[in-house]
């Protein structure tokens, strides 16, 4: 695949200052609130980043983003003071929050690079994330640490980078970017947040009793018996981007009775057959793939708009790893499409009360593949001041500890100002290679061209 885009490697310095607390701008409640049922499961304990690219905007003169991002959290934890809490652990593994005011974790730095430096293909993964969201150590855990360590650091051409890292249980993608859209109208002169947050977790509490009344495959038991698929050494980062032309060759493929399927849906069952071939499993062991999906919307009547804790599902699909790949994409199509379809109301009411009767489990991870398409999530619309983001979005490619089992799907705007979706993918570096051939392939046996400039393939910033 030729590189539509290309970012040279490079190495700059980073000097923080210490790591402070921000606490809200007046006295909140001290109190306990319980997380629903789908906030505190397993699968959702651990810290997910998130990045936010500004340019220089002249108009801005010589205001420091520092301060205002700065003064802007602490009146915005006035209004999302849990944030500002800590995590406990009760009974049967019950979350809660303490409502303590102890404040979220805030590092001040600056680095001598512009952004341009970044190059035109901002997307993960980013070089030196690690110095652009610093580790403090020991305040990385579930419980009893900081809920948010926000890290903001000016670059020398008067832009600056926003890094985030959330506790997962508090928020998904839409209760996040809710925060953060807060913050930029705070930091714009507001006084109160346009949307007032909703806490009301006790909306995804399990019934009582409990009854799980739907199949939920994503939490089946898997035992790992042929080694675990993805090797930890050797893996190979690369983003690919799907635009109208790419989307359209894929379609070519989609059988007549499924042609309304989104875009999302014939992207998943293509990367997911590819990354298998890819993969070469078994042809009996069985495969899988969980697709988030948003349930806002799915409950009569739909939970409030300013819910800002976790509300969705990781519907699966699932087969036999020789049936994905020895069948045309219509039958991944098909799979995925039934998969996203199966969430509805009751669907979410039996996944919080199967949480709370098995222990509140883990997704299987074992040769799974979990999408999560945040191109409608608005992080690239946060406004602290300076305009919307270059770049706003998840900070690395995959989700969790486990690298190569999960992709975002994020918006993308290419060179030539074509819109699409760069979906950054983790594997080892042979899979890679087959899973990269295997890809063009079904892009290239449709009539589209797709090189001179045009490939899906994107080198990253490493």
């Amino acid at each position: 695949m030729a590189p539509s885009t290309s970012t040279t490697s490079f190495v700059f310095t980073v000097k923080r200052q210490a790591p402070e607390l921000i606490t809200p701008a007046k006295p909140t409640p001290h109190e306990y609130k319980l997380l629903s049922d789908i906030d505190d499961q397993d699968g959702l304990r651990f810290q997910i980043p998130v990045i936010q690219f500004y340019r220089h905007d002249p108009s801005m003169g010589g205001t420091d983003p520092v301060k205002v991002i700065r003064e802007a959290i602490a009146k915005t934890l006035v209004f999302y003071y849990p944030f500002a809490g800590r995590l406990r652990e009760g009974p049967t593994r019950k979350l809660m929050v303490e409502c303590t005011g102890e404040g979220v974790l805030f590092i001040e730095a600056d680095a001598d690079v512009t952004l341009e430096e970044f190059g035109d293909a901002l997307q993960p993964p980013f070089p030196c994330l690690e110095e652009l969201l610093y580790d403090v150590p020991g305040s990385a855990g579930v419980l009893n640490c900081p809920l948010l360590l926000i890290q903001v650091t000016r670059l020398k051409c008067g832009g600056f980078i926003v890094a985030l890292r959330l506790n997962h249980t508090m928020s998904d993608a839409p209760g996040l970017v809710q925060f953060m859209v807060a913050v930029g109208e705070m930091a714009r002169g507001a006084t109160s947040p346009s949307v007032h947050p909703v806490w009301q977790r006790e909306l995804l509490s399990a019934r009582d009793p409990p009854r799980v009344t739907c199949t939920h495959h994503e939490y089946d038991e898997v035992p790992d018996t042929k080694g675990t698929i993805i090797a930890l050494d050797d893996m190979a980062h690369h983003s690919f981007f799907f635009g109208p032309m790419q989307v359209s060759a894929l379609r070519k493929f989609v059988p007549h009775h499924l042609q309304k399927c989104s875009t999302f849906e014939v992207l998943t069952a293509c990367l997911w057959r590819c990354r298998t071939i890819a993969l070469q499993p078994d042809p009996e062991e069985e495969v899988r793939i969980l697709c988030i999906v948003n349930a806002r919307g799915k409950f009569q009547p739909p939970l409030p708009s300013a819910y800002y804790g976790n509300a969705f599902a990781f519907p699966v699909a699932l087969t036999t790893a020789g049936k994905l790949c020895q069948n045309p994409l219509g039958y991944a199509l098909e799979l995925v499409m039934k998969a996203k379809a199966d969430v509805n109301e009751e669907y979410m009411r039996s996944l919080a009360d199967l949480m709370v009767t098995r222990g509140r489990p883990h997704f299987a991870v074992v040769r799974s593949y979990l999408v999560s398409d945040v191109t409608r999530a608005g992080f690239g619309d946060v406004d602290f001041g300076w305009g919307k983001a270059a770049y706003g979005g998840p900070a690395k490619g995959g989700v969790g500890a486990i690298p190569g089992v999960a992709s975002f799907y994020i918006p993308f705007t290419n060179k030539k100002g074509e819109s699409g979706i760069v979906v950054p993918i983790c594997l080892p570096a042979p899979a890679m290679d087959i899973f990269m051939t295997e890809l063009d392939n079904m892009l290239k046996s449709s009539d589209q061209p797709i090189h001179g400039g045009t490939s899906t393939f994107i080198t990253s910033a490493l």
